[in-house]
């Protein structure tokens, strides 16, 4: 069986590796360890696609040391029992470089079975990860190793693999190739920064564009299979969370054209739940006391949305994110509950003011005697002045106005009230 046209195409030397200059251009860090050959313990962090793997055998093939592959899907103990076995015999006399994919899913128990020996140098390890490193990695494999980003790779960097691959695949296959205008561009744009995907969509262009000795590969083709393959996301991941974080910051930032943007992609995944749930935090968070009715009105545009599902869902919760993105914005309620929350994490929960208490009996051991409570209703306006907050907290101020216009009406409302002006 023939090999995949991605690894057929897979680049043999550095300089054939498409993007991460940042890294691998001339004079950057990880080029100049790789040409030192002395190589570090490494993990190569970043999306899938973007040349992890194909550096990590490049480095492989550059190396005195016997190379062996794992992959943390399917790795048990045993088999990381057997690569240490192999360091105390003639097979492992230069040392053993092991290349450990995906690595976040290793628990703690197989990540701490090769601390002894990769501290020692006895095991050089080289791992990727799609997840953010220092989250998913045991904190000691960390410390031990150096990590390098790789980032997704632009749409100008991907076309020329795009070109070499359609080329290969014509050599290989013997047959006559032509392409429609538009074709490379919109593949190299559309697979969102994964080189691999873009050659499988190459791959996947010529099998099915096939008539006799012939391809001819039309653009509404590569549209068809470049659909939706540039959504990288995954529900318990970190494109989940960077989402869901760049909505919210799009939001209180108010440019509604970002948010809808984000939205979109939490849309297009599926995941309506999710963005329900930020909206309704954001509408209380970070619209807050500068628009009250924000929060009504997102929580129906929420229930609406999980009610039709979608595609409907989409229109009223994009009536929701541009409500949110436009509107003013305070934050005043959210720092105050939560300079009270941390008073309470200091002081605990301090005696009630008498006046606040349940009416009950006064007994002997009672510090004062009668509730004196004032109704304030019973007063001009609804108010009169007694002390709420309990004693050791009394003068604390947590809620400071907006300067949006609801809240600055408020303000004057309650200076009038209180006789402050």
């Amino acid at each position: 069986m023939n090999a995949p046209l991605a690894d057929r195409i897979r680049p043999k030397t550095l300089d054939d590796v498409v993007g991460q200059s940042h890294i691998l251009g001339e004079g950057k860090p990880l080029r100049k360890i790789i040409e030192s050959g002395k190589i570090p313990n490494m993990i190569f962090y970043g999306c899938s696609g973007v040349g992890k793997t194909t550096v990590a055998r490049i480095i492989a093939e550059n190396t005195n040391m016997k190379m062996c592959k794992l992959n943390g899907t399917s790795a048990s103990v045993q088999d990381i029992k057997d690569v240490i076995a192999d360091t105390d015999t003639l097979y492992g006399y230069n040392g053993i470089l092991l290349y450990l994919d995906e690595i976040q899913y290793l628990n703690k128990k197989q990540q701490q079975s090769l601390l002894e020996y990769i501290e020692n140098g006895r095991i050089t390890l080289i791992s990727s990860t799609t997840e953010n490193p220092y989250f998913y990695v045991y904190n000691a494999i960390i410390s031990r190793s150096t990590v390098f980003e790789f980032l997704p790779v632009s749409p100008e960097e991907v076309k020329p693999a795009v070109e070499r691959a359609f080329k290969l695949a014509a050599e290989d296959g013997g047959f006559k190739l032509s392409i429609e205008d538009g074709v490379i561009d919109h593949i190299a744009r559309g697979c969102g920064g994964d080189v691999r995907k873009s050659i499988n969509t190459v791959e996947l262009c010529v099998l099915s564009s096939m008539s006799g000795d012939r391809v001819d590969v039309t653009l509404e083709t590569a549209k068809e299979l470049t659909q939706r393959s540039n959504m990288r996301y995954d529900r318990a991941g970190d494109e989940h969370y960077d989402s869901l974080s760049a909505l919210q910051k799009s939001i209180r930032g108010s440019d509604e054209n970002a948010a809808l943007h984000y939205a979109a992609r939490l849309l297009e995944s599926g995941d309506i739940i999710s963005l329900c749930r930020r909206l309704l935090v954001i509408a209380s968070e970070d619209v807050g006391l500068a628009y009250p009715m924000a929060i009504p009105i997102v929580k129906a545009c929420v229930d609406s949305a999980l009610q039709l599902g979608l595609p409907e869902a989409r229109i009223p919760l994009g009536d929701a994110v541009v409500l949110l993105a436009t509107a003013p914005k305070s934050n005043s309620a959210y720092l105050a509950v939560d300079a009270a929350i941390a008073d309470i994490k200091e002081f605990g929960s301090p005696e009630f003011p008498r006046q606040l208490q349940n009416k009950h009996f006064d007994g002997e051991g009672a510090k004062a005697k009668g509730q004196h409570y004032l109704y304030p209703h019973d007063f001009p306006n609804h108010w009169v002045e007694q002390q709420y907050l309990p004693d050791v907290l009394k003068d604390r101020v947590y809620y400071e106005y907006g300067e949006n216009k609801a809240e600055q009406s408020a303000k004057a409302y309650w200076e009038q009230i209180k006789g402050k002006k």
